[in-house]
């Protein structure tokens, strides 16, 4: 639901009617890259050329807390979209709910490995 989310917000306030259909898939393309390079470090592209011979992209290989947190930056730059930041803005937003809900997951995993 979160994709949804994120894929109409982007629909209603980043696409003009005028855009061509290349324009729009490219709109697409371009927010689901802002939120790789957030989230992971890299474009979609990079990472692909970088590992040439793994199946799949990059959010393939990302792990359940990555998958868990780029679910809640779908919905977060959503509302950012709605509020009408501008795509910068959204990126440092963005890193920063990413680095506090990684570090937080990761800290309760140890957490729970130690039996706390």
């Amino acid at each position: 639901m979160n994709y949804r989310i994120h894929t109409d917000a982007i629909k209603e306030k980043l696409i003009p009617p005028e855009l061509t259909s290349a324009q729009v898939a490219y709109t697409y393309a371009n927010e689901a890259d802002m939120l790789n390079v957030v989230l992971l470090g890299k474009t979609a592209k990079q990472w692909k050329d970088e590992n040439p011979t793994v199946k799949g992209n990059v959010r393939d290989v990302a792990t359940l807390n990555q998958l868990l947190v780029l679910a809640n930056l779908e919905s977060y730059n959503a509302v950012l979209i709605n509020q009408g930041k501008k795509q910068k803005e959204r990126m440092e937003l963005l890193r920063q709910l990413a680095v506090q809900q990684l570090e937080t997951l990761e800290n309760d995993r140890v957490m729970v490995k130690i039996g706390i």
